[in-house]
């Protein structure tokens, strides 16, 4: 029989979360690349072996320069990033002049019906520290697979994905919206994160 722990000793350490009580979320999140954004997620970044989910109005709002940061780093440290059937060819000068080294840079082609199962094979493999795809017919059950493969992978994973899903359940671990604001310009509004309640303040990534 295991040793009997009091509930009290739970409690004060802070390992067993009751009502009212806010449970300790370790700030290791993957660094975004934005300071400002960091400060604003639980985790201090992008949640590790789990499952980031951007929602977006339209391609190209500014969702790869919102990766761009974290691409170039884990590239340059020899890690390799892995699109899945980016529906646009990656202009490779500009990947390399945000700091990406190509040669860590794999992209996999694959038809619409199998772009999902590449997706999550590559969460799973292994192989990657991070991968992005474009999920555009991902149901709930689909999204928790993603999820459990990013986990068992312990890999980062980026699912690009139309607005209208916002609506929809999601086992990301990390949800956020473009929204364009008053100025006419793109922010980034936190919809669910893990580790604790979505910020009320957006980002406002800095113009180059």
């Amino acid at each position: 029989m295991g040793a009997v722990i009091a509930l009290e000793a739970l409690l004060s350490a802070r390992t067993l979360w009751h009502a009212g009580r806010n449970a300790v979320i370790a700030a290791d999140g993957e660094p975004t690349g934005h300071d400002a954004f960091d400060a604003l997620l639980p985790q201090r970044g992008w949640p590790r072996r789990a499952l980031t989910e951007l929602l977006l109005p339209a391609d190209g709002v500014g969702e790869l320069s919102l990766l761009m940061p974290t691409f170039a780093r884990l590239t340059q440290a020899g890690d390799t990033v892995t699109l899945i059937a980016p529906p646009y060819l990656p202009y490779a000068p500009a990947w390399q002049a945000a700091g990406v080294d190509l040669a860590h840079l794999q992209i996999v082609e694959a038809a619409p019906r199998d772009a999902l199962w590449a997706f999550e094979q590559c969460l799973r493999s292994g192989a990657c520290t991070a991968v992005v795809g474009w999920p555009a017919h991902a149901d709930a059950p689909a999204l928790r697979r993603l999820q459990v493969a990013a986990d068992s992978g312990q890999c980062l994973g980026f699912a690009l994905r139309d607005r209208r899903h916002a609506a929809n359940p999601s086992a990301a671990a990390l949800r956020i919206e473009a929204v364009r604001d008053a100025r006419n310009g793109m922010t980034w509004q936190v919809r669910k994160c893990r580790g604790g309640p979505a910020p009320a303040q957006a980002f406002v990534p800095v113009a180059c």
